[in-house]
């Protein structure tokens, strides 16, 4: 079923999966996309992106920083590198992620809080010498 064809819930998803990944990591999972998993993408692309984020209560920074609490505190290290990236398009600064972190250490766990930190500090890193900016730097 191609895009066009699929539900408008799915078509808000993708539109906000875009904003808030980016273009290239989505038209990378999209070719990657094959038809074992493409009901799952599907599932994600509707339920997670077309009606959890599309919401309009929180912004898409306030999001971010909640995703990355929940990731870092259930230790899920490659969605919390993901989602560690797309602040360089929700707002959520590095001091903002400090922050959340800071709270993962209490209410988590140190060492849930630890790794995150490791983590997230390799990306910004990383997102620095690419010239990816996070959003402390402007948004991209």
């Amino acid at each position: 079923m191609s895009s066009s064809e699929k539900p408008e819930r799915y078509r808000q998803g993708m539109a906000t999966r875009r904003a808030v990944l980016g273009d290239a990591h989505v038209d990378r999972s999209e070719k990657n996309r094959t038809e074992f998993d493409e009901p799952f993408i599907d599932l994600i692309t509707e339920a997670a992106w077309g009606h959890v984020w599309s919401r309009p209560n929180l912004t898409r920074r306030e999001r971010s920083m909640i995703t990355l609490a929940i990731l870092a505190g259930l230790g899920r290290e490659d969605e919390l590198v993901l989602h560690a990236r797309a602040t360089a398009n929700t707002g959520a600064t590095e001091e903002d992620v400090r922050e959340v972190l800071m709270h993962v250490a209490i209410y988590a766990g140190v060492p849930a809080a630890n790794t995150a930190f490791r983590i997230v500090k390799q990306v910004f890193a990383e997102m620095k010498a690419n010239g990816s900016a996070t959003a402390e730097m402007g948004e991209s």
